[in-house]
């Protein structure tokens, strides 16, 4: 989050649509991949597999959801949302967390079975393992993909899917060492790796659930990003000081209320412009919404 404080917020339409572009690309890979994975680890007898799959199909819900908050949260303010519509992308990011939470719970549970009930050994077959393999390949060139859109954009809901993007790589990781393990007669470990993709996920959920529960609850920023801003104000021709300084997020852009220290034997139009030159150059120079400031006379 450091460097999305450093660089001015783009072009509202620009960030739409290639948030837009890349959750597309991201659907019809998540697409391929659940129908090739769950119908592979069918045929070839592996759970591991199998899990894996429905993993990509919750990142494919995932994807719906983010292209559904994308292009809510691009809407202007109205009479019931003066702020703007950014909290959508914190509620999509909460839905996912607490989706793939779920997912990996179920995950987990199902493993536990197939543990305490393995299967024969020899049931598994080859083509489980080139399908795993392949998984990884691409999820991998996925993440990177995503990843580089979501950096250049400055979303943080679209960093969150690609490193969902991230964790199917690995989980494939696991899958494919799981299956080998499997063709060599030792079918548990299968298991067990479908065991550690539940984990995995029920683990990425939980920290997503939280981050953007803590969001909505009107979180602060973080202390470097309190200083940067701190910074722009007193950098402001006029200021004298600044104190009591509050922020919380809305979305991927901060709100601030902040009292400004201007000269008291100052006018109250001079105090008055010095204020709004302050919030200027925050909202132009950071990803700032909104400045709300107080004078204060020193």
């Amino acid at each position: 989050m450091d460097d999305l404080i450093e660089n001015p917020e783009l072009d509202s339409k620009e960030k739409q649509q290639a948030a837009k572009k890349s959750t597309l690309v991201s659907v019809a890979v998540n697409l391929g991949l659940t129908i090739s994975q769950i119908f592979a680890g069918f045929i070839s007898g592996s759970q591991g597999l199998i899990a894996d799959g429905i993993h990509s199909l919750t990142d494919l819900v995932a994807d719906f959801v983010v292209l559904f908050a994308n292009h809510h949260s691009a809407k202007d303010a109205d009479d019931d949302h003066h702020y703007g519509h950014q909290r959508y992308e914190t509620a999509a990011s909460l839905f996912l967390g607490v989706s793939l939470l779920v997912v990996g719970l179920g995950m987990l549970w199902s493993a536990g079975h197939k543990i305490i009930n393995p299967v024969a050994a020899g049931q598994i077959q080859i083509l489980a393992l080139y399908v795993a393999l392949g998984a990884l390949v691409v999820k991998e060139l996925l993440f990177r993909y995503m990843l580089k859109v979501a950096e250049q954009v400055r979303s943080s809901m679209l960093v969150a899917n690609a490193w969902h993007a991230r964790s199917d790589a690995a989980s494939s990781l696991v899958v494919s060492v799981g299956i080998v393990g499997a063709l060599l007669g030792y079918p548990i470990l299968d298991a067990v790796g479908a065991l550690i993709v539940g984990l995995m996920v029920a683990k990425t959920g939980w920290e997503f659930s939280w981050d953007a529960l803590h969001d909505l609850m009107d979180r602060a920023v973080s202390v470097e990003e309190n200083q940067k801003i701190v910074d722009v104000i007193l950098a402001t021709e006029g200021v004298k000081g600044c104190h009591d300084l509050r922020t919380r997020k809305m979305g991927d852009m901060i709100l601030v209320d902040v009292h400004i220290e201007v000269d008291a034997n100052a006018t109250v139009r001079v105090g008055h412009d010095i204020a709004f030159e302050a919030a200027k150059r925050v909202t132009s120079t950071l990803p700032v919404l909104n400045v709300m400031t107080h004078i204060d006379p020193v």
